[in-house]
């Protein structure tokens, strides 16, 4: 019997003329791009004018629980094709997505903010018409971290488009201001206002993708990339920003879940224990506003669940991470299963299902609900 689910974490690949046709020359040729070196072992992303390197795997050969290269997982056909994922996403049992972009995540390394207003139109306006194909089609809109007086614009053009989140990077720009400053206010008010949920996915960008390095620091480098989202929530909330807009959701994508309590705890003992020493101001604990307003997904942390039915926290929201290497594209079905078979039904309902039709109601559910 199929598990049926939803996914908050999945990507697609923005198309390789994106840019070239969306924007003037002089601006194309600054949009972010890789060049491999001429033996496969490493890359240059360029990014308005910076670069970095970064080694690669043997891509060929290296492969993942799902049988697929990464060269076949970033690449595999339901990442461009939508009526290929969509017969994927039906294997898969998965009915709609929250689709983050590729390439479009390195935007948040430009810091000309022309460039960034302008990429971010053409991005928006091709998120559109993917989203208007077909319901299941989360696309979140970009907006550029760089103007408020740009990004308020946008939000507003695209939630009029039907866009329904808006994808923001886990900082601003070194320079700019961040997101907890009160130069941010216009953009929380509209989006609040349009009802857009603020999607973030996890991750570094440029040399900060490398952080550590020697034994053990390639696997702890995921990790370090976690809690770039981690903080951003935290931000979010110590700051006021989701305690004056109680209406405004925040989904922070492949962190896992339990560091939710976790992080509510610490900020609940700063709050109450160093008050002398801080100068927030809330009108209800951190934990709380975290365990209201902000979401978490993940793909196959075991613990994640006992973060719904051990620590309260009931935001928890499944993401298949499709296509990526690390996602669960060719075993979803078997990894639901592990997570879910001793579970309560209202439990694996509102982790696979519930929470993300509780930020984004007009998907609907599966026309296969109810006929397993």
């Amino acid at each position: 019997m199929k598990i049926l689910s939803n996914s908050g974490d999945s990507h697609n690949m923005e198309p390789p003329n994106l840019y070239s046709d969306g924007l003037p020359k002089a601006l194309a040729e600054r949009m972010p791009r890789s060049v491999k070196s001429a033996d496969g072992g490493s890359e240059t992303i360029y990014v308005d004018g910076r670069s970095f390197s970064r080694d690669l795997p043997k891509i060929s050969t290296i492969k993942g629980k799902n049988g697929l290269t990464l060269t076949e997982a970033l690449r595999a056909p339901g990442s461009e094709d939508m009526t290929t994922r969509r017969t994927d996403l039906d294997q898969e049992g998965i009915w709609a997505e929250l689709i983050y972009p590729s390439v479009g995540l390195w935007n948040s390394m430009i810091t000309d903010p022309v460039l960034a207003r302008e990429a971010v139109k053409v991005a928006n306006d091709w998120a559109v018409d993917i989203q208007h194909q077909n319901i299941r089609h989360v696309m979140p809109a970009q907006i550029s971290p760089l103007d408020v007086d740009d990004a308020v614009a946008e939000v507003s053009r695209t939630a009029s488009l039907g866009l329904k989140a808006v994808n923001l990077p886990c900082s601003t720009p070194e320079g700019f201001p961040d997101f907890n400053r009160p130069y941010w206010e216009p953009l929380w008010s509209v989006m609040e206002e349009a009802g857009m949920v603020i999607a973030v996915h996890t991750g570094v960008s440029g040399d900060e993708a490398v952080h550590f390095r020697g034994p053990g620091a390639g696997t702890v480098n995921y990790l370090w990339a976690s809690y770039s989202g981690m903080t951003m929530a935290a931000f979010m909330v110590a700051s006021g920003v989701l305690d004056r807009h109680p209406n405004l959701k925040l989904v922070i994508s492949e962190a896992g879940a339990t560091w939710v309590p976790f992080v509510g705890d610490r900020l609940n003992e700063a709050y109450r224990q160093h008050s002398d020493f801080i100068r927030d101001n809330l009108t209800r604990l951190p934990k709380e506003i975290l365990y209201d307003q902000v979401y978490a997904t993940f793909q196959h942390d075991e613990s994640a669940v006992a973060a719904l039915t051990g620590m309260g926290y009931n935001n928890v929201m499944w993401g298949s991470d499709y296509p990526h290497l690390e996602g669960t594209f060719g075993h979803t079905q078997k990894t639901l299963h592990e997570l879910f078979d001793d579970q309560p039904a209202e439990v694996r309902h509102r982790i696979t299902q519930g929470a993300f039709l509780e930020l984004f109601p007009h998907v609907g559910s599966s026309p296969l609900e109810g006929k397993e």
